[in-house]
């Protein structure tokens, strides 16, 4: 399996950005569809172009992949936690 590519979903068309954004705020492919006036079918075939882009074989690894862009974050494995301070989900030492 190729790794997941977050820089691809800069390459996406302005209609495949609407479509995957329909999906990830939660409509299925029919309400979605719906939305934007195309058949399901048609979503269908934009998420499989979206995940053969992006390199993901379901909605979550689209979803990890939109997150991590809109939060600025590297998906590859660089030992970076993003962590300061190392305090990360506890208090701070001076507000124990």
């Amino acid at each position: 399996m190729r790794p997941l590519d977050r820089h691809a979903l800069t390459s996406l068309s302005d209609r495949e950005r609407e479509v995957l954004s329909c999906i990830l705020n939660g409509h299925t492919y029919s309400s979605a569809a719906r939305l934007l006036g195309l058949s399901p079918h048609t979503v269908d075939t934009y998420m499989r172009r979206i995940r053969a882009k992006a390199g993901a074989t379901n909605r979550m690894q689209l979803l990890r992949l939109a997150m991590s862009g809109a939060l600025g974050e590297d998906t590859g494995d660089t030992g970076d936690t993003g962590d300061t301070g190392g305090t990360r989900g506890h208090a701070h030492p001076d507000r124990r």
